[in-house]
């Protein structure tokens, strides 16, 4: 128990310093993953909803959710798909593509944080041993 309460823990503490460190660009956690997701995707940073909601693994509902509110703050756009006239594709905004660029920046700054009291070779061994964990 103590293991699963400390992960628990410590996944709850990085989660709420990732949500503080989105908050200056006006994003959250969902909205960053959004972002983040199509930045990976590489130029032109676009994907359809479809492929954007397999990526992060939520249904179409939830993602619709995000877009409708990353589009009105200008960070995503909504344009037609070429290949499929019913279609959709999503693509990042340089507004967007901005704050994911920094965000990425705060959030790795978060992390590298919170690990900072462990020497390099315990944050190898602590990446090995949950690797190894979450193979079984």
């Amino acid at each position: 128990m103590s293991v699963f309460g400390r992960i628990f823990r410590l996944s709850r503490l990085a989660g709420d310093r990732m949500e503080q460190a989105y908050t200056p660009y006006g994003i959250g956690r969902p909205e960053f993953d959004v972002l983040a997701t199509l930045r990976r995707a590489g130029d032109p940073f676009q994907l359809s909803p479809g492929e954007l909601a397999a990526s992060m693994m939520l249904s179409t509902g939830g993602t619709t959710a995000r877009l409708d509110r990353l589009e009105r703050a200008g960070m995503i756009e909504r344009l037609p798909s070429p290949s499929d006239r019913r279609g959709v594709l999503v693509r990042l905004t340089r507004p967007g593509f901005d704050v994911v660029e920094q965000a990425v920046g705060a959030g790795l700054a978060e992390q590298q944080d919170l690990l900072a009291h462990l020497s390099p070779e315990k944050q190898r061994q602590l990446d090995a041993l949950l690797r190894e964990a979450l193979r079984g």
